[in-house]
């Protein structure tokens, strides 16, 4: 018997049996479909969270009063003050960022690059024009100039706030992408210049920013006015943000070094203080989602790994039923001649198959279940290459392994036994 006969048996085998191969069929790709759909998942998130963040550039940064946490990391920064050999005092812990300091900032940062100051104004409102109103998911940000550029957001129609707009905290807005949607029908034309309320303060729209997409949360619900009109609301958060954005990735480092020593002075900090104040880069929340995200796809290989154990016992279990329900075929096999070895190959030939048909199945499966989160996030079409080959490796050692006692025990049969077995 050659490799084509024993294939050939195999499969009309496989093929005689439709109910019991077609649910072991449906465990194996059950499992590769939960392990290749969350990858592809996930690879779809993170392509898109970093074409979101990426928007932000590499060459932007941040500085905060304090962890954008809400914590100050006491382990790391003692480690840091030991370094330094300064001292931390409490007294300087929580001091937000006065206006004052952020335009004395802005006003005495010499190098290079752009400086927006911005302040979040309120959050959780809802806007109207008309009779046309959003949910209560709007955020009302105060900035400058060159919030827009340094947030990384993009003008699609109409201006920027400007100078003249920040100093007088007069009642003009850029809104994002969603409040067009949803209160002018997306119609640019008609939004630029018309007056919304927001928090049941009335803005005219001078401009429109580009949409960011949804894998940034609300980032596209947002109205943009000048810092000092922003700052009238009760819910105003009580310190400023300030960011800076370098034309090159490689001044990064030095115009960090810069900031650390002009902020320091805006603090009037001694040499022998330690910072109260965080300079975060653009990308670290974007690292944070990632690294979250390769939590989510170990633990979806624990979980393709765990049904597959469980499909490898099914299989093995139903080519041990397989051996007995054929012994009397064994015996006759053996009696015209058949080898050992033949025997052994046809029931390894029988799981391998069984276990790839249900890889290719759960693959098919995984990948389409998975991109439809590529299609809600617009990435495009994904297929996570190096997980079909892992999960076609995979099935097949599971097919390999799961067959091998019962062709060993259905090729050591004695042929004059096996032939008297009803």
């Amino acid at each position: 018997m050659n490799f084509i006969h024993s294939f050939n048996l195999a499969y009309r085998t496989i093929k005689g049996n439709k109910v019991r191969t077609g649910i072991t069929v449906a465990i194996i790709a059950f499992g590769i479909m939960a392990l290749i759909g969350i990858i592809t998942a996930i690879e779809a998130m993170n392509q898109s969270l970093k074409e979101s963040f990426s928007s932000m550039g590499a060459n932007a940064f941040n500085i905060r009063f304090k962890e954008s946490n809400a914590k100050f990391n006491n382990n790391n920064s003692d480690a840091t003050l030991q370094k330094r050999g300064q001292v931390q005092k409490k007294s300087n812990l929580n001091k937000v960022i006065r206006k004052e300091d952020a335009e004395y900032f802005k006003a005495n940062f010499n190098y290079p690059a752009k400086v927006s100051l911005y302040v979040r104004g309120a959050g959780g409102v809802d806007c109207h024009f008309e009779d046309k109103k959003t949910n209560p998911v709007c955020t009302i940000w105060g900035g400058d100039e060159n919030y827009i550029e340094v947030v990384g957001y993009k003008l699609a129609f109409g201006r920027n706030i400007n100078a003249l707009d920040v100093q007088s905290g007069r009642s003009v807005c850029v809104v994002g992408s969603n409040l067009v949607k949803k209160l002018f029908k997306d119609d640019p034309n008609k939004a630029l210049d018309n007056v919304i309320r927001a928090n049941g303060m009335p803005y005219r729209i001078v401009g429109i920013l580009k949409e960011k997409g949804s894998s940034l949360g609300r980032a596209d619900d947002i109205v943009l006015t000048g810092y000092n009109n922003a700052r009238k609301y009760s819910t105003a958060s009580k310190s400023f943000l300030v960011g800076v954005i370098v034309t090159n990735v490689t001044e990064l480092e030095p115009a960090i070094g810069q900031t650390t020593q002009v902020f320091r002075a805006v603090r009037k900090l001694q040499p022998i203080e330690a910072d109260n104040f965080v300079i975060e880069k653009s990308d670290k929340f974007a690292n944070m989602f990632i690294d979250f995200l390769s939590i989510i796809s170990k633990s979806a290989g624990v979980i393709g790994f765990i049904t597959l154990i469980g499909a490898a016992i099914g299989l093995m279990n139903i080519m041990l039923v397989a051996v007995n329900e054929r012994t009397r075929e064994i015996g006759l096999i053996k009696a015209i001649g058949g080898k050992r070895k033949d025997i052994r190959q046809q029931f390894l030939f029988e799981s391998m198959l069984i276990s790839l048909l249900g890889a290719i199945i759960g693959i098919i499966l995984g990948v389409g279940v998975g991109n439809i989160v590529g299609m809600v996030l617009k990435t495009g079409f994904l297929v996570p290459w190096f997980w079909v080959n892992l999960g076609v490796i995979i099935c097949s050692i599971v097919g390999l392994m799961a067959g091998l006692y019962p062709a060993i025990k259905a090729s050591k049969l004695d042929p004059i036994e096996a032939l008297r077995f009803e």
